[in-house]
């Protein structure tokens, strides 16, 4: 299967008799009648099994591998690519190879470079490496096909799919041919092979696959021999894999005694996306020597796409290792402010308290600081500001935080202040357009500031990446602060600190308050009954938006796509989220520009000196 960029992959350990091709193609051949996905990658050797040993001299064994392979080709039922082992014989000479076909068609065949020849292994007693042989042949006879041979890409016609192949030790040298094959182009490495099973070797292999699968900036699929091979000596374990750009999509469980296949959904966009953006990627690119051969290949696309896995909804926030992943966090940003505090000599902190999440946030760590520098909370100023828009309950909560805490506290009313401005400029104070929203929070802004000047202090910013993404904030308000402790992270993962410093670092008291912000209505509170999901939509639907614009580089037709896939919503919900979100993304980064200085957390940020290098005036309407 393929469809807008995706492209799903199996890697598939069969059942097999050693030294019996006919037994072992019949069951490659009822596996594929039932495989869904456009590129399946069978072990190394599997025609024959890996451990034939001397069987490999013998003529009877290679004229019933080239049989069989014969009947694969015929018999095919599938559609997409077949990559599987067998030993290929060159001038009475034997290479242990792959070969990639599709349907009837050889498209080309790879030899094994690395042979393994210590310990267990002892693979040159059979085969050669393939390293001399490809400098002076590039083509070979086989089954009455002229077959392209060497190092080769595989790669559609528009360059959207390309792969290459490797095979088992290829991918343990210093410098594997894979690794070359994605300095080549190459977006995905298939590797057949025959690793073997002792204690504690699955995760050395696990982590130098998905390492792999990092330094190529790629995806790697790779394809193990099972339980049938001989036990001889060693036991094989099946241990398929299937990673890309340093995650692991899947593997196998150990040991299973019937023919196994796992899946994988590789995102091709995200694969082109990190290369552009990674630069020793790119320097690296044309450093190495390495003779390759290019093979076109077809695939359709399927518009009845289905991915193997949902995707996670909220995925800023941990899913494992969730205590681990929030003492991480919580660690980056209170050493962040930490430093900053250290470095101006600050002797109070200024939080503006709403009774809202972001605010929340930003006292708590603002208490852990303290509580770290030896400073007494009572030097950390939290300060209500209610004005036309306050609710009793925002209220009420931000004041139960500031007692609980032990921080001072402050009380400003600016509605007369406001009103005042309003008099000022001449506005009726009646009609609740974007000027009364924004003097309220420039009013807010400025007492904060001047606080801060008078009690020799730092105000800390609250807002978080979710709303600098989306604009949702008033430039030279709440947008500016002197330090922006959350503007590293979204709101899906702004509460999920939250709880967690609920559950792991405060009190009963605290908890309680905390559990009544996160159930409360996320709103700026500038005009009366004003929640902000009526208006923007939902934070789950606008961070996974941001997720996949920042991290795979998704077009905006793309996400919506995704979006349908992921969420309860309909396609013209879907198109009409992504539209807004990219209105107000692309139109806002004038605030993203003259943001304060603030920590990065995440593996992406907002940040204008850091991540995303945007200018203000980017216009990206469609003209129809």
């Amino acid at each position: 299967m393929y469809y807008n960029d995706f492209i799903k992959v199996a890697s598939v350990t069969p059942k097999l008799e050693v030294g019996n091709p006919t037994y072992n193609v019949s069951e490659m051949l009822d596996i594929l009648k039932n495989i869904r996905s456009s590129i399946a990658v069978f072990p190394e050797l599997g025609v024959t099994a890996y451990t034939c040993n001397d069987l490999f001299f013998q003529h009877g064994l290679l004229e019933e591998t080239e049989q069989q392979i014969a009947r694969l080709l015929k018999e095919n039922p599938y559609e997409g690519i077949i990559v599987f082992g067998a030993p290929l014989e060159i001038d009475g000479i034997l290479y242990n190879s792959a070969f990639i076909a599709q349907k009837d068609k050889l498209l080309g065949i790879v030899p094994k470079f690395y042979l393994p020849n210590t310990q267990e292994f002892y693979e040159k007693r059979w085969f050669t490496s393939g390293y001399d042989i490809v400098k002076k042949v590039k083509m070979i006879r086989f089954l009455d096909q002229i077959v392209p041979f060497g190092s080769i890409i595989f790669k559609t016609e528009d360059g959207r799919v390309s792969f290459g192949v490797e095979i088992c030790e290829d991918m343990w040298a210093p410098i594997s041919p894979g690794n070359l094959l994605a300095l080549s182009g190459a977006k995905m490495i298939l590797n057949l092979s025959a690793s073997n099973e002792y204690l504690y070797k699955r995760a050395i292999r696990r982590r130098t696959i998905i390492e792999h699968s990092r330094r190529n900036a790629g995806a790697y699929v790779y394809s193990s021999a099972g339980v049938n091979e001989s036990t001889s000596e060693t036991v094989f374990s099946g241990h398929n894999v299937i990673a890309q750009n340093g995650d692991l999509i899947i593997e196998t469980e150990n040991f299973s005694q019937e023919s196994e296949a796992i899946y994988g959904d590789i995102d091709l966009s995200k694969i082109s996306f990190s290369r552009k953006m990674n630069s020793s990627f790119r320097d690296t690119l044309n450093k190495f020597e390495f003779d390759t051969v290019t093979v076109e290949l077809h695939l359709d696309e399927s518009d009845d796409y289905h991915f193997e896995t949902a995707f996670d909804q909220t995925p800023f926030v941990p899913k494992k290792d969730e205590i681990e992943a929030f003492e991480k966090i919580a660690n980056l940003q209170e050493n962040a402010l930490i430093k900053r505090m250290k470095h101006i000599q600050a002797k109070s902190i200024i939080v503006g308290v709403s009774g809202g999440l972001d605010s929340t946030l930003a006292l708590l760590i603002a208490s852990r600081v303290a509580d770290q520098l030896g400073m007494d909370r009572k030097n950390i100023i939290g300060v209500t500001m209610p004005a036309f828009g306050t609710t009793k309950q925002t209220l009420s909560q931000a004041k139960a935080l500031i007692e609980h805490l032990g921080v001072s506290m402050r009380e400003i009313d600016i509605r007369n202040h406001v009103n005042d401005h309003f008099d000022l400029i001449g506005h009726d104070k009646v009609t609740t357009d974007k000027t009364y929203e924004n003097t309220q929070a420039r009013a807010r802004t400025m007492i904060l500031m001047n606080l801060a000047n008078l009690k020799d202090g730092i105000v800390l910013g609250t807002g978080d990446m979710s709303e600098l993404a989306l604009g949702w904030c008033t430039y030279n308000g709440d947008q500016m602060s002197m330090y922006g402790i959350n503007a590293g992270i979204p709101k899906t993962l702004v509460r999920f600190m939250m709880a967690h410093y609920a559950e792991e670092k405060f009190g009963a008291n605290i908890e309680n308050v905390i559990h009544d912000v996160l159930d409360t209505p996320i709103s700026p509170e500038l005009v009366l009954n004003q929640i902000t999901e009526e208006v923007i939509g939902k934070y789950e639907v606008n961070d996974f938006i941001l997720h996949r614009f920042l991290r795979f580089g998704d077009t905006e037709k793309r996400i919506a796509w995704l979006l349908c896939k992921t969420f309860d919503l309909s396609e013209d919900e879907c198109n009409n989220y992504v539209k807004n979100f990219f209105k107000r993304f692309y139109s806002q980064q004038f605030k993203r520009q003259a943001t304060p200085d603030a920590p990065k957390i995440l593996d992406v940020s907002l940040s204008p000196r850091g991540d995303l290098r945007m200018p203000s005036d980017v216009n990206k309407t469609k003209k129809h």
